[in-house]
């Protein structure tokens, strides 16, 4: 995998869904990651960590693989795995308070 991405451009699409009171509501995140072009042995030495394993793309931004990340165009935390800021919308249109205010 991090064969094929060495040197290129993806796009990481992260979706998030919440049901409540204003039904279904769910949000899709495109993420642009461009990698800078990976030598083989970073390659063997990023596997024999252990880190890429169970990773759906192969690598994850934020462990080890940052090092191989030349830039982002778009949501870091949806390449994560959860997009926070349409995550926290969604809930927002839910009634769902976002803060907790003490003394209220």
């Amino acid at each position: 995998m991090l064969r094929t991405l060495s040197g290129r451009a993806h796009q990481v699409l992260t979706a998030v869904a919440v049901s409540g009171p204003a039904g279904m509501l769910e949000a899709c995140v495109t993420t642009r990651v461009i990698m800078r072009d990976i030598a083989e042995h970073e390659i063997t030495a990023y596997w024999a960590t252990g880190e890429p394993a169970d990773k759906a793309g192969g690598y994850a931004i934020q462990g080890l693989a940052a090092i191989f990340v030349e830039r982002i165009e778009g949501s870091y935390s949806a390449v994560v795995g959860l997009p926070l800021y349409e995550t926290a919308t969604l809930l927002s249109r839910q009634g769902v308070p976002l803060w907790n205010r003490p003394g209220r």
